[in-house]
């Protein structure tokens, strides 16, 4: 994994915190649920900025990302205006289902320790 710079992830930190803004004031979207930027990172020239988020409920993740992406246009103009940079970021969402997978290898191990201390349950390999 190449190591992301400084200014980048400066860059990212303000594109963080002023979108979490923007969304919660700017974004009023039925489709949209209760949304939670987990991690913003910028392309090497600024010109691209990838945004993982999470919403609730997680039946909506989808359309979530698709509203969002739709809406990339209109929040990368506000977030102009608000960051003052000279290249603003074009902006690409994407939904994080990493605490997802975190939950299922989570229940996979436990379901394991059960297992390895009950030997007479079977294995399902």
């Amino acid at each position: 994994m190449a190591k992301e710079n400084g200014r980048a992830k400066k860059i990212g930190e303000l594109v963080q915190k002023e979108l979490a803004q923007l969304l919660q004031r700017e974004l009023r979207d039925p489709r949209l649920g209760m949304i939670t930027i987990n991690e913003v990172t910028v392309s090497k020239d600024y010109s691209f900025s990838d945004i993982y988020f999470t919403v609730l409920p997680e039946e909506s993740a989808f359309e979530a990302e698709f509203v969002l992406n739709e809406a990339g246009g209109f929040l990368r103009t506000r977030l102009a205006s608000m960051l003052g940079l000279r290249i603003t970021p074009k902006l690409r969402f994407h939904y994080d289902n990493s605490l997802e997978n975190g939950a299922r290898i989570n229940d996979l191990i436990s379901e394991d320790i059960s297992k390895s201390r009950n030997p007479e349950m079977k294995r399902d390999i």
